[in-house]
């Protein structure tokens, strides 16, 4: 008979806040998993405070302290230490496990319930789903089990995938550990803005070392590497449309635009650098446009009236084809990566609301004519999501294609995995409509607060929880999983090692 290695015991608490003293000996950590036993099923639980507990009146305590602390006895030690003073856990039970049967806990376990740390036979209900995103494997506290976690990428990536922590404890390994997974399937587009170029892998690990990137990876910058794409938009691409929600402009200035592009049609941007006049802009207004095309393009009239382009990333020459290149690679389900490390903050989203307008009005089109379901889902990576997704974006420069995204991606297969520190600014109503949060460590009470109001499940007990989680440790909270999962995400690199080896072995055994 398997020998059951109890670890604590029920004594108290009610649903959400049950009760448990820790076994002497044993030891306890914030968001360890545990188990009881019942005849027909069996009761996941888990742990999301510690306190002391003691039958020892505290002013006993504290003068027993205060005579160990200053050298003159043994303090407590004759009183049984291991019987009188303990440590108790409060758990609430996550899930009730019948076979493959999972459901949500509406009792409680009996008084005095033995309970053990959870062991891998016990999730044997996570079982690998289609379309398989990996993400990890669970964790109960800081122990890792053998247990791969996976998302539902059908699922998952129309539903949006909010990503949220402080700096350092792990946001760019995650999403490149989800990147490399994704990379492998055809049916699913990625479009990747890169504002610090990491997950191409120019200069170290990345995903071009991915066994499928010869065939499914697209890769753009303004200086790119042997076999790589010179990323140029030309300005004809550009519409005003492009500008919503990305640029702040006046009333005045949003008039003259649509004056000049109803007048000039794809060369409006180049007629109002050049200063052309048209009836109803004033000079005032003209200069302003002119001033913000140069701050944000890069377009500028020189000393000799020539209509010049100061970065290389907007022509009015080259890159007619880029934007219908790109939509072509994601809708046939490939990766595509926009090294935007060069450029300003509205440069790089521009970029992407120019590829993403485009994309999104398609997929419309796609569902209205019936051939929607026949095209693959695309997801758009942005990094620092508040910058598009704040509510003081919103309200200075109005909805942008991104939120439009978040908001009604869903219904055309067009999602987002949104990646940021500052959850706090981005509304409520976004928030809900993010069906799955990889929630990693954060320290700032008010962002917690923001994620666990936003949660798919219940979290409001994991506070600290959530603030104590190192690097690389993380809670997944969906609406595609039966409950909050905690994850240990592998490091980029030993992933990818780990992988090659086993490939390389696997043929050595077949040959």
């Amino acid at each position: 008979m398997e020998q059951i290695d109890i670890i604590g015991q029920v004594f108290a608490g009610k649903v959400g806040r049950i009760l448990i003293r820790e076994k002497s000996g044993q030891e306890l950590e914030l968001g360890d998993l545990l188990v009881v036993e019942n005849k027909r099923d069996h009761l996941i639980l888990q742990v999301n405070d510690l306190i002391y507990g003691s039958q020892i009146p505290q002013g006993i305590r504290e003068l027993a302290t205060g005579l160990k602390l200053e050298g003159y006895g043994a303090g407590l030690d004759f009183l049984e230490p291991q019987l009188r003073n303990y440590v108790i856990a409060q758990v609430k039970a996550v899930a009730s496990v019948r076979g493959v049967d999972i459901r949500i806990p509406k009792t409680l376990p009996s008084f005095f319930s033995s309970l053990r740390i959870i062991k891998n036979k016990d999730l044997a209900f996570l079982t690998k789903p289609s379309d398989p995103i990996y993400i990890g494997k669970v964790r109960s506290g800081s122990k890792v089990l053998e247990v791969n976690v996976y998302l539902n990428g059908n699922e998952v990536l129309t539903h949006h995938v909010l990503i949220p922590a402080t700096t350092g404890r792990g946001k760019s390994n995650l999403v490149k550990v989800m990147l490399w997974s994704i990379l492998g399937f055809s049916k699913f587009g990625l479009l990747i803005l890169d504002p610090h170029d990491e997950y191409f892998g120019r200069h170290e690990k990345g995903l071009k070392d991915h066994p499928t990137a010869k065939e499914n990876l697209v890769y753009y910058s303004s200086t790119p590497p042997v076999g790589a794409n010179t990323l140029v938009i030309n300005l004809k691409s550009i519409k005003p449309w492009h500008f919503d929600g990305i640029v702040s402009f006046t009333q005045a200035q949003d008039e003259a635009i649509g004056l000049y592009f109803r007048q000039y049609k794809e060369n409006w941007i180049e007629n109002i650098v050049r200063g052309i006049e048209v009836e109803g802009v004033s000079d005032r207004t003209l200069t302003v446009l002119r001033r913000k095309f140069d701050n944000i393009l890069g377009v500028y009239m020189d000393d000799r009236g020539n209509f010049q382009c100061r970065t290389e990333v907007f022509s009015n020459k080259a890159g007619e084809a880029t934007t219908k290149d790109i939509v072509r690679a994601l809708e046939s389900g490939k990766t595509v990566v926009i090294d935007t490390s060069r450029l300003l903050d509205e440069a790089e989203l521009l970029i992407g609301s120019i590829v993403c307008n485009e994309i999104f009005h398609r997929y419309q089109r796609y569902k209205s004519q019936g051939e929607l379901e026949e095209k693959p889902i695309v997801s758009v990576v942005i990094e620092e999501a508040p910058r598009v997704l704040g509510s003081h974006v919103i309200e200075a420069a109005g909805e942008n294609i991104y939120s439009t995204i978040a908001r009604e991606g869903r219904k055309f297969r067009v999602g987002l995995i949104a990646i940021t520190q500052l959850t706090s600014l981005i509304p409520r109503t976004v928030l809900a409509n993010i069906n799955t949060k990889i929630i990693l460590g954060n320290e700032m009470a008010i962002e917690r607060h923001a994620i666990i109001e936003s949660a798919a499940q219940d979290l409001s007990d994991d506070d600290r929880t959530i603030a104590s989680l190192d690097k690389g440790e993380a809670i997944v909270s969906s609406n595609f999983t039966k409950f909050a999962i905690p994850i240990q995400i592998p490091l980029f690199e030993e992933l990818i090692t780990k992988l090659s080896t086993t490939k390389k072995q696997r043929r050595k055994f077949v040959g």
